[in-house]
């Protein structure tokens, strides 16, 4: 009987440790596939539609609202509003497609994938870091800044004429509902002070980003707050859990529909509802 020889050969499985280390071969080729569907987004690939205004794309939906509040009309977003933490979205293929198309790219410096991901896309977009605070004065600048850089000054400037005018509606309304009619006493994190400022409290404190150490939480309820200004984004739980002040849950970003001005709304009722119910 003959004797037969089995040859094994061992395969050597290699993992790609993400979307952004695809060659660039394979992402223009993504890209063109994305440019060419009747669902894309884009009206060509040239990155600007048929009417010459600014495609836009943003990180998140945070920067995604200080676009649209700055006057542009095209604006997609990479991470999408359920994402809790958007520092650790993970981009996909698809995000590359929309970043190759783009005028703009809109980021902030805490954000660790936008240069890498204009980067793999090829892209010839005009990389923007945007300022993502929601402090009154800042959001107003940032909203201008952008809108001479659309080219949309114009609309930017009615949208700053019209937040200005909500915003005073909304510190009259939360001044009305001070407990006692005195201006609560509060801490708060350091990415919800806008929102404590809104309210026209006494910011005895701050704390964060970073995690709070116990020698912080005692120095806080020290300070006696009746209220917590918690970040949503960042939260930690319950900061001070046994000094009796009552803790509120600020949110910074925005829904999927990009209105920057809900946000302030938002807040507003949060506040105003703690307040009234002391």
């Amino acid at each position: 009987m003959a004797r037969i020889r089995v040859r094994i050969v061992r395969v050597r499985i290699v993992r790609v440790p993400s979307v952004l280390a695809l060659s660039l071969s394979a992402v223009l080729a993504l890209t063109v596939t994305a440019c060419g569907s009747d669902k894309a987004d884009s009206a060509d690939t040239s990155g600007k539609k048929n009417d010459g205004a600014p495609v836009v794309v943003a990180t998140t939906t945070w920067e995604g609202a200080f676009a649209k509040a700055a006057g542009a009309k095209d604006v997609k977003v990479i991470v999408p509003s359920s994402a809790q933490h958007a520092p650790d979205y993970d981009p996909k293929p698809s995000d590359l497609a929309a970043v190759a198309g783009a005028d703009f790219v809109l980021y902030a410096p805490f954000e660790p994938y936008a240069a890498q991901i204009k980067e793999a896309a090829g892209s010839d977009a005009k990389l923007v870091e945007v300022n993502l605070d929601n402090d009154a004065d800042k959001a107003s600048a940032e909203v201008t800044r952008l809108g001479k850089l659309f080219g949309t000054a114009d609309a930017a400037a009615q949208w700053d004429t019209s937040f200005k005018s909500e915003y005073g509606t909304l510190q009259k309304e939360l001044k009305d509902a001070w407990p006692d009619g005195k201006a609560p006493a509060v801490v708060a994190q350091v990415f919800s002070v806008w929102s404590a400022k809104m309210a026209g409290a006494e910011v005895r404190g701050m704390y964060g980003p970073e995690a709070v150490t116990a020698q912080q939480l005692s120095d806080l309820a020290k300070k006696k707050p009746a209220y917590v200004f918690e970040n949503v984004h960042m939260t930690t739980g319950e900061v001070l859990p046994d000094s009796g002040a009552q803790q509120m849950e600020i949110v910074n970003y925005p829904g999927k529909d990009l209105d920057l001005m809900a946000v302030y709304r938002n807040a507003g009722e949060t506040i105003k509802k703690a307040m009234t119910s002391s």
